[in-house]
């Protein structure tokens, strides 16, 4: 039996209703709203038309989670750096279209295509020119998952089309497992629109999906690709109001994560550029509740963000405040590289010794805090990222934004406690939070 808020994936199409069914096509996402009775029959809504109706359970099937793991590739056809005797070996026995891509040897940053075809293997040179890739300077490529999609459609000037890709020992085809757990999506629904925003890792626009407006975050290159793969398989497994939803991926040029689109943007922006007259107390309260209430779901997952803060939360259409990018989110403690730390939102335990936790990702919410209450201002204005480190290390701790509410300066300071085990949780600082704004309301 599912439970109510259970991803269901449709098996075939479902036109010809009877009366209480909802329709469905091949494909289409179903979220279960809740058991009816009678054998597998359940109320559901349509993740893109937002409808609601009845399904067997027979004709969808569950929409699982990625599990991260590292063997999980977008190019398990690419055996890095080997040499072409090497190659032959694994490219038998032979078999037409039969491929693997290395790394090339003697010219270092280029790459070689390695194709079975006849009793052969042919090897195409691919040259990396004007930050792109190519074999016969005439078809050009973003990256190698772009190239193997079209040599896989379209012979060109190679032999003969991609057939199937000779796997690196220990890797599995993320385009499979995607495929089977229902996450991999039809690049001929999408339609792309226009730019909504640069990431640090490439274009953000906004587009359609099955008639369903989305976000579309498109990374071209290969290894960064491969990261965010990390980031997808996070998201795949979280489901909450005040988390921006996953709809799935694209493999195509890079990868596309498709996202549904908030409409008005990061927080941080909003605040800044609509300010006092426009937003009121109540408003900044409520954006305040609905990161806690997203971060107490990311606790109870045993989820550490590591990057929260205004500008990685989106607004929808109707003002809901929606938590975004996992990519530095982790669910071990590992290591990262510090360049990446957002020092002025990052705890000082996390800065010197590299501690992440729920509890460091607390202090992030006090700094989110200061940063709603004060309209979207940079924190420590005025302050460099060495100074922040310094002062803050001899127990320094910004003022209360102005006309801020006295209740939710205490929230910041406690957030702000040297010591991470006396921080709250989030699931006291939404009690908490709760309070402040029900003594707000009788105050007004």
């Amino acid at each position: 039996m599912w439970k109510p808020g259970t991803q269901c994936v449709a098996k075939g199409d479902h036109t010809k209703v009877k009366t209480g069914e909802i329709a469905y096509h091949k494909g289409d996402i179903l979220t279960v709203l809740e058991a009816r009775q009678g054998k597998g029959v359940y109320l559901v809504r349509h993740n893109r038309t937002g409808e609601e109706g009845l399904i067997t359970a027979s004709n969808v099937r569950e929409r699982e989670a990625i599990r991260v793991d590292r063997s999980l590739s977008l190019m398990p056809w690419f055996h890095g750096k080997i040499s072409g005797p090497e190659a032959v070996n694994k490219l038998k026995p032979v078999e037409d279209g039969l491929f693997l891509v290395r790394e090339s040897i003697r010219h270092p940053g280029d790459y070689v295509l390695c194709v079975s075809f006849g009793q052969d293997v042919i090897h195409y040179r691919v040259i990396y020119k004007d930050k792109k890739l190519t074999i016969d300077n005439k078809q050009f490529f973003y990256n190698l998952i772009d190239m193997i999609e079209f040599y896989s459609k379209d012979k060109g000037a190679i032999a003969t089309t991609l057939r199937r890709p000779k796997e690196k020992e220990g890797t599995k085809s993320a385009h499979v497992e995607l495929s089977k757990t229902g996450w991999l999506l039809d690049i001929s629904k999408l339609t792309i629109g226009g730019s909504i925003g640069e990431g640090e890792f490439g274009m953000v626009c906004e587009g359609e999906y099955m008639g369903q407006k989305v976000a579309i975050k498109n990374i071209k290159c290969d290894v960064t690709a491969q990261a965010f793969l990390d980031e997808t398989s996070v998201m795949t497994k979280l489901q909450h109001k005040n988390l921006v939803r996953l709809l799935g991926v694209i493999l195509h040029n890079g990868l596309y994560i498709i996202t549904e689109l908030m409409e008005k943007g990061s927080l941080a922006n909003f605040l800044r550029t609509r300010g006092r007259s426009v937003i009121t107390a109540s408003q900044l309260l409520c954006f305040a509740l609905d990161v806690c209430e997203g971060m107490e779901y990311l606790e109870s997952k045993k989820l550490v963000h590591r990057d929260l803060a205004a500008r990685n939360v989106l607004l929808s259409d109707d003002d809901v405040a929606k938590i975004s990018d996992f990519g530095l989110a982790k669910t071990v403690t590992k290591s990262l590289d510090n360049a990446m730390l957002p020092v002025k939102w990052t705890a000082p335990e996390a800065l010197k010794k590299e501690k992440f936790s729920t509890r460091s990702d607390v202090w992030s919410y006090g700094i989110l805090l200061w940063e709603i209450f004060s309209y979207g201002r940079q924190p420590y204005p005025k302050m460099s990222v060495q100074e922040v480190k310094e002062k803050v290390e001899q127990g320094y701790r910004m003022e209360a934004p102005e006309k801020c509410p006295p209740g939710v300066y205490a929230l910041m300071s406690e957030c702000w406690d040297a010591d991470p085990k006396k921080r709250p949780a989030f699931h006291k600082l939404r009690g908490k939070l709760e309070d402040v704004i029900t003594s707000e309301v009788l105050s007004d």
